[in-house]
């Protein structure tokens, strides 16, 4: 069993920065790979990055990629997501995701546990 809780969301005008922070409980955090998924109101969760258990691969969705960067620490059992030059467009309920295979998925059908969401919005 791992229990997520995200942190770090907020109101930011658009080209701003936030990281976000997903903290993990259970001995296990390091055998799962971690993704990131966001849900705007009226659409469907969408995939945003993932990464493997080691950190030593990672996956973004294009609409994202060069600005946003995935990475873990599981020492301190969490992932963090650096979100640069967001845009209004970025404003949604992230979410972190763990998953026990040793593949990184971007379906989110494909992740075990999830955390309860932090607000992101991106004024213009």
């Amino acid at each position: 069993q791992v229990h997520l809780v995200e942190s770090g969301g907020g109101l930011v005008q658009a080209g701003d920065s936030l990281r976000l922070s997903c903290a993990a409980s259970g001995r296990t955090f390091s055998s799962y790979a971690m993704g990131w998924f966001r849900q705007a109101p009226g659409k469907e969760r969408e995939f945003v990055a993932a990464i493997s258990w080691s950190g030593g691969t990672t996956n973004y969705a294009d609409s994202v990629k060069g600005r946003f960067t995935i990475s873990r620490d599981n020492a301190k059992n969490t992932v963090y997501l650096q979100m640069n030059s967001l845009k209004p467009e970025d404003t949604a309920v992230y979410y972190c995701a763990a998953d026990r295979s040793s593949v990184i998925a971007t379906i989110p059908i494909a992740y075990d546990y999830w955390g309860q969401g932090t607000q992101v919005t991106v004024s213009s």
